[in-house]
């Protein structure tokens, strides 16, 4: 099961590095985020052996989560590239990835994990790598921020974490090996049908020209996409090495950190600065902490 999650982190880092491509390539993130969710429906039926949104799950105990989380993929998204536009990479990154301690904290209070002093420790080593490792140099024109931006920054952590914690908490109470195609499908379906509903608005009143290389990007990103999630959902059924799910969130969003960060300096040449490296490697220290604090 480690694999599987290393298949999540090197996964969810692929998709972040992929939109730093694409806008380099002039490819509208936006469509082809909808067009990932798309090639996620075609990647995940194939998986699952048929379309599992209709009649025979519509009653399913699942769905309306189902429902709720392809609600939350999409808005989330589109929230990260607000957020971006509005605060910057660094803000952004910082606020969606300190939302980890959301589902640890429900972990803690649903599933009676433990939580004992070294794990706290390492948590909170955790929140502070993630800011370094996301502390960018700043330009000496700087502006101050307006009232907007906490707001943005405080939707977008609470959105992450609730996100993380719904997947916990469905995985926990609702699915098998049976039915978690069908709900990893579902839930991709309706983000995927929310996007192309905005799209054909705003391409009828001509905000938007469609891009048939942002479809392209769409695709490229959305097999990805799909295996990530459902490394994640596996991973969490059966936790590696007895981590508790407590721990397993966060070893994953520190692991997309870290990686994210080395892929950026090989492929991208992105310069790290001391703080940055501090960063990664105190994300090392906190990552035992988290996995095996309860252990120690």
């Amino acid at each position: 099961m480690i694999f599987l999650l290393l298949g999540s982190i090197i996964l969810t880092s692929y998709l972040t590095l992929s939109f730093k491509l694409c806008a380099r390539l002039g490819i509208s993130s936006y469509q082809a985020i909808i067009f990932n969710y798309i090639t996620c429906v075609i990647t995940g039926s194939v998986v699952n052996g048929s379309f599992p949104v209709g009649p025979v799950n519509f009653q399913q105990d699942w769905f309306k989560w189902a429902v709720l989380m392809g609600g939350m993929f999409i808005s989330i998204f589109n929230l990260v590239a607000y957020t971006t536009l509005k605060a910057g990479v660094a803000v952004a990154s910082v606020a969606n990835k300190l939302s980890m301690v959301i589902p640890v904290i429900f972990s803690v209070w649903l599933y009676n994990e433990s939580m004992g002093v070294i794990k706290i420790t390492g948590i909170l080593l955790a929140l502070l790598a993630v800011v370094l490792i996301s502390i960018q140099e700043k330009n000496k024109e700087t502006h101050a921020l307006n009232w907007m931006i906490p707001l943005l920054v405080g939707g977008l952590f609470i959105s992450s974490g609730l996100l993380d914690t719904t997947i916990k908490y469905v995985e926990y109470h609702f699915l098998n090996e049976q039915n978690k195609n069908d709900y990893l499908v579902t839930a991709f379906f309706f983000a995927a049908m929310a996007g192309v509903v905005l799209l054909s608005i705003q391409t009828f009143t001509g905000k938007q020209k469609i891009q048939w290389k942002a479809i392209l990007a769409g695709i490229c990103i959305g097999i990805p996409n799909y295996f990530s999630i459902w490394c994640l959902v596996k991973v969490l059924k059966n936790p590696p090495y007895g981590l508790q799910s407590s721990a397993i969130i966060p070893v994953n969003n520190m692991g997309i950190v870290l990686w994210s960060a080395l892929v950026a300096l090989v492929l991208f040449h992105e310069r790290l600065s001391r703080k940055n490296w501090i960063g990664i490697f105190l994300s090392l220290f906190a990552i035992a902490l988290i996995a095996y604090g309860d252990k120690l």
